[in-house]
């Protein structure tokens, strides 16, 4: 047991947020801090994966990338065009013919970032690859990246029931990693059916599995398009335990998605009606 007093020379590092390329976000008082687990929710092809690689790529601090959903080639020319600002069908064009050297200096200096590319690891293989990653650079990551928890091979699944009590027991386990490695556990993960379109906001009911308690932050991320080649990424707060938060899905952070490098890019400078009331 430990007194109010104790409990302040004991957090270590607990709390304190990892660095944050959304400056939107952070003004909707949504930070991704180290100890704790988080949702990144959204339906397929939205961008949740791009959403995580922005932060994961950021800033050059440890971290671990458990890639299930996408390939080593994926991840590497989505990296390096936002890195590098490049054009990313260029950059994979390079990859892919073997003429890569100029980008070997740009990705050497994100070194702390390491993947794991299996396509169903078992929660065996996310303990071995974190105690590796402790071994290999004497600290733990301060961001893990699961994409996504569906993937993660927690056992056999028999019915809907057995689904959504085994989701909710992975989603305890990233929890407990994130108290234990002190790391931000980003979770990505799917919606329910009437929103996998995902061209309206998303309420926190829309959490496929209606895994919503865990996690200290769930984020749902809807898109809209204009038919010209361009995307907008809004991200809602729909739960933030050290925050603000709309369940509803209707107050969100909006980021033009660069098609060329991939990055995301600030659309307001200002807060949101409905938060600013």
């Amino acid at each position: 047991m430990f007194s109010l007093a104790q409990s302040v020379r004991i957090r270590g590092a607990a709390g304190e947020p990892i660095p944050n390329p959304f400056k939107s976000l952070s003004r909707l008082e949504v930070e991704f801090r180290r100890g704790e687990f988080s949702l990144v929710v959204a339906g397929p092809g939205t961008g949740k994966s791009l959403f995580a690689a922005n932060l994961a790529t950021h800033g050059n601090f440890p971290c671990l990338y458990f890639s299930a959903d996408s390939s080593a080639a994926t991840q590497a020319s989505r990296a390096t065009a936002m890195i590098t600002g490049d054009d990313a069908k260029a950059v994979k064009e390079g990859l892919l013919s073997g003429d890569f050297s100029e980008y070997e200096k740009a990705l050497g200096k994100r070194w702390w970032v390491r993947f794991n590319y299996s396509a169903r690891p078992p929660v065996s293989e996310l303990e071995r690859d974190l105690l590796c990653y402790r071994e290999a650079y004497g600290t733990s990551p301060h961001l893990i990246v699961v994409d996504n928890v569906t993937n993660v091979d927690t056992g056999t699944v028999s019915d809907a029931e057995a689904y959504t009590f085994g989701l909710e027991g992975l989603c305890e386990y990233l929890s407990e990693m994130a108290r234990e490695t002190s790391a931000h556990v980003l979770g990505l993960h799917h919606v329910t059916g009437e929103h996998s379109d995902g061209l309206n906001p998303i309420p926190l009911s829309g959490v496929k599995g209606k895994v919503h308690r865990v996690p200290s932050l769930i984020l749902t991320v809807h898109k809209e398009v204009d038919g010209m080649n361009s995307r907008i990424l809004n991200v809602s707060p729909v739960k933030n335990r050290e925050g603000f938060e709309d369940s509803s899905g209707g107050t969100f952070a909006s980021f033009r998605l660069n098609r060329s490098n991939l990055r995301l890019e600030e659309l307001e400078e200002e807060l949101p009606i409905s938060f600013a009331a």
